[in-house]
């Protein structure tokens, strides 16, 4: 076969550019120690680096979202703790209330507790270092609480709960909201008791029985849930008796004799402190008898017997708020449970509900669940009721009065209260306003009193338990950002002895290759001027 001088001259050129291109890139290795400079000198280790690289930046994303949670972690339980103190302060208030004996002392510790009430706002209310408001969840730009005319307190705020990728398999919450920090308390005082004059003996025509005051059952407490829940709740409302200045009868809604499944088995004493009390499937419930007029023996018991309580649960209480946009001036009043079943099947008690007045006839509505959007649909309608209830309308089992005509588009939000749960800052408002009512020389006011002091104690130590909760879980992630923090040095560190081990050349190998390089260049130089200069007249 011939080769001629042009394909020649082609081929040793090609295998020149070759051994320069393995000389230069040897010396590149050598210079910075890198083996593959680029994906054609190692396709695997080369897309084992670009996925190694990948997981480094998404290393490096994790710390930085590790330091941000601890950071704000750290911040909110700064503000937890302050929530702590304010509480303590506030409880310890409501007991010192409960020695004191007169209205101007009252009145002047109800100050201190206004104060209190004041800070706790504010705390609930705190921003962090961007401006974002701590406890609003993801609605960081609107405070989580806010105040009504009326005292009490609405949380603005809503329940999704912002969290950070910690790792490839952890996520963990940045902070927490205001429904969980305070929302969520027990509320021990969801019972009430009532006087309940009883029906007149026949032949008399008149009741056996005024309210002097001198017989007082308390609001009761809860002592066990758990009881409350499984047994209180079915058996209410109890009629309580009383046959003597020692003994009452107590029955339930089905009018049957429980008195025997209750501790003491109907017996008391109101002249020993500790002994007045009825305690019934998980809530304690306060006698008070006044006897400083009166001896003890038959003119006590005449005194006491026939007296009649209802004790029962609080019933749910509603707020309404008229949008701004209505062109009456109605408002939905005295809202009353009238079909309880309704009521329970179809008001969302957690979001409460949207009235819409109809935009072509005043007279009808829709009811909408909150949170409302244009694609909600109705989950209740009507129309006024100008017969059964005069001038009122019934939404989801809920009967409210009008005070005047509604025009057409108006809308009502209507929130329900389940008494189950009681915030520091309603428990605070309602002690604040129990210390201000005068309670010296009138006849009942004093156990008012001291079932809101009762009442806001107990409370108080449920929301003190929730908010020592939240602080718990702060350092349970607090503990497991340190760990995961760890995993992620560990795991960082074998990425970079991975990739240095694919990425980086031996330097005793580098330099050898080297000089491999070239020589192979040296040779084929000097091999191609020898071949280059040889002619056919050098053979003749």
């Amino acid at each position: 076969m011939r080769i001629s001088t042009q394909q020649y001259f082609d081929t040793s050129a090609a295998k020149y550019q070759n051994n320069y291109a393995g000389v230069v890139q040897a010396q590149q290795q050598a210079s910075s120690g890198v083996r593959v400079q680029t994906a054609g000198d190692d396709p695997v280790a080369a897309q084992r680096l670009l996925m190694l690289q990948q997981q480094k930046d998404m290393l490096a994303q994790f710390s930085g979202n590790i330091t941000n949670i601890q950071s704000s972690l750290t911040n909110e339980e700064s503000v937890l703790t302050a929530i702590s103190a304010t509480i303590q302060a506030a409880s310890q208030l409501a007991l010192k209330a409960g020695g004191v004996t007169s209205d101007a002392d009252r009145k002047s510790i109800s100050v201190e507790v206004g104060a209190l009430e004041d800070q706790l706002l504010g705390l609930l209310n705190s921003k962090d270092a961007a401006g974002n408001y701590l406890f609003s969840g993801s609605k960081t730009d609107t405070p989580p609480y806010s105040r009504n005319i009326d005292g009490t307190y609405n949380y603005q705020g809503d329940e999704n709960e912002l969290s950070l990728q910690v790792s490839e398999t952890l996520t963990v919450r940045t902070g927490d909201t205001g429904k969980t920090i305070l929302e969520g308390a027990a509320n021990n005082s969801r019972t009430q008791s009532t006087y309940t004059t009883p029906a007149p003996v026949p032949p008399a025509t008149t009741p056996s029985q005024v309210n002097d005051n001198k017989v007082a059952i308390s609001a009761g407490l809860i002592t066990s849930s758990v009881d409350y829940s499984k047994s209180f709740a079915d058996g209410q409302p109890y009629k309580v008796t009383f046959s003597s200045s020692t003994q009452y009868v107590v029955t339930d809604k089905d009018n049957n004799d429980i008195t025997s499944q209750l501790p003491g088995n109907g017996t008391f004493d109101s002249t020993k402190e500790g002994s007045a009390s009825i305690n019934i499937r998980g809530v304690k419930f306060d006698i008070t008898v006044d006897l400083t007029d009166k001896a003890t023996g038959p003119d006590a018991d005449a005194m006491v017997k026939g007296r009649e309580f209802t004790l029962a649960a609080k019933p749910d209480t509603f707020n309404v708020s008229r949008t701004a946009s209505n062109t009456s001036p109605t408002q939905l009043t005295n809202a009353t449970v009238s079909n309880p079943a309704k009521y329970a099947s179809t008001f969302p008690a957690n979001s409460g509900v949207l009235v819409k007045f109809s935009d072509t006839d005043s007279s009808a509505f829709q009811v909408f669940a909150q949170p409302y959007n244009a694609n909600s649909k109705p989950i209740d309608s009507g129309v006024i009721d100008t017969t059964t209830t005069p001038n009122s309308i019934t939404v989801a089992g809920v009967t409210f009065g009008l005070s005047g005509t509604p025009a057409v588009g108006d809308q009502f939000a209507i929130g329900a209260s389940t008494q189950k749960t009681q915030s520091a800052l309603d428990t605070l408002s309602q002690l604040r306003k129990a210390l201000e009512q005068p309670a010296d020389g009138i006849p009942g006011a004093r156990v008012k009193l001291q079932d809101a002091l009762n009442a806001a104690v107990s409370n108080l130590t449920s929301s003190a338990d929730q908010v020592d909760n939240v602080r718990g879980s702060i350092g349970a992630r607090q503990n497991a950002l340190t760990v995961q923090s760890s995993e992620n040095e560990s795991v960082g560190l074998a990425n970079k002895s991975t990739m240095s081990a694919l990425a980086n050349i031996d330097m005793g190998e580098a330099a050898i290759n080297l000089t491999l390089q070239q020589t192979m260049l040296e040779a084929s130089q000097l091999a191609f001027v020898k071949i280059s200069q040889l002619s056919l007249f050098n053979k003749m």
